[in-house]
């Protein structure tokens, strides 16, 4: 083993993750977290509120890595009954998948990803992920086990307005508690803001 790999190795060690319900987000970590959004985003969104992230929907439950006293990534995910064609689905709908510049490299998005699906799991009644994300993340989720799907998409806007996105746009589902077999063809409507 070369020194290179086992230093990556021990940094690896030093990480610890947790799902942490939002509930319990003041208390346990909500200023690292800001720190960790803020350092990515705050020049393009404005600080983070994590009960209206950038405008975005608010998450149920926090998957967050630590190293040592700061945290280093984030996966948050909501549970929301959506319609998709004529069918109502539950879904866990995934946002704010970030890993901070100084543990990128370590495969740490993917850990984050398994912890945040296996949260979803343990919550029970959900019957898949799902995200929007930019084209150049797609194939990061792929690797994750997410299917990109073809569909219209209706939502609600940052700014409270009525939004449909033709089909085209990255769209991704994850089974939990369904089989991808049985996503059904047909526009969505998240029926609020997206993750």
């Amino acid at each position: 083993m070369t020194h290179l790999q086992n230093l990556s190795g021990m940094l690896m060690r030093d990480i610890e993750v947790a799902v942490v319900a939002h509930a319990d987000l003041r208390s346990l970590c909500e200023a690292s977290l800001r720190e960790l959004f803020d350092a990515e985003y705050e020049r393009d969104f404005g600080g983070w509120d994590p009960e209206l992230p950038y405008g975005f929907a608010p998450h149920d439950v926090h998957v967050v890595a630590w190293q040592g006293p700061r945290i280093v990534g984030h996966v948050g995910w909501a549970r929301r009954t959506i319609d998709v064609a004529d069918q109502q689905i539950v879904v866990a709908g995934v946002g704010g998948v970030l890993v901070s510049d100084s543990a990128r490299g370590q495969n740490l998005g993917e850990r984050l990803m398994a912890h945040a699906t296996m949260s979803m799991l343990d919550a029970g009644g959900i019957a898949y992920g799902y995200l929007g994300c930019r084209e150049e993340v797609v194939e990061f989720y792929r690797k994750c086990g997410w299917m990109r799907i073809s569909a219209a998409e209706r939502s609600i806007s940052r700014l409270g307005e009525a939004v449909s996105d033709p089909p085209g746009q990255p769209l991704l589902v994850f089974p939990i508690e369904a089989s991808l077999a049985s996503w059904p063809d047909g526009d969505v409507d998240l029926r609020g803001r997206a993750w």
